[in-house]
């Protein structure tokens, strides 16, 4: 098995609460509001699971696998039919009782393709932590 690469964002100051982000979050569906539509295909989600079609990597299939009330969130999945990652939300409350959110991804991945992978994947968790920030309606429900 290839060794456990660890990527990491920057910290996300949220519009919500600590609570009302993982009560978001841990519904899959929610993500959606993060994936702009241009770069999936074929995504098929319900409330634990979705798998989608990303046109360099083929399919992803990703699961709820994890939770700690109000403070993380793990989700894990495959890429490329084989490599295993897992992708933590780390959730924490600041001094006004809004959310702060670091973004963790774990992969098992090769040298070779770990210095391929860590651009793009530090951009999606980026572009990620971003989106999240933009993002007002964290009560809304799917």
């Amino acid at each position: 098995m290839a060794p456990l690469s660890s990527f990491e964002s920057r910290k996300g100051s949220l519009s919500g609460t600590p609570s009302e982000i993982f009560d978001f979050v841990t519904d899959i569906r929610n993500l959606r509001q993060f994936v702009p539509d241009n770069v999936v295909e074929n995504l098929v989600i319900d409330a634990d699971t979705c798998s989608f079609r990303v046109p360099a990597m083929g399919t992803v299939s990703i699961s709820l696998t994890g939770k700690e009330p109000v403070n993380q969130v793990v989700y894990s999945g495959t890429a490329l039919k084989s490599n295993d990652f897992s992708l933590v939300l780390d959730i924490n409350g600041n001094s006004d009782g809004k959310a702060e959110v670091l973004v963790k991804l774990e992969a098992n991945l090769n040298p070779v393709l770990r210095m391929m992978a860590a651009g793009p994947i530090s951009d999606f968790l980026e572009k990620l932590v971003g989106e999240m920030e933009r993002f007002k309606d964290w009560k809304q429900k799917q």
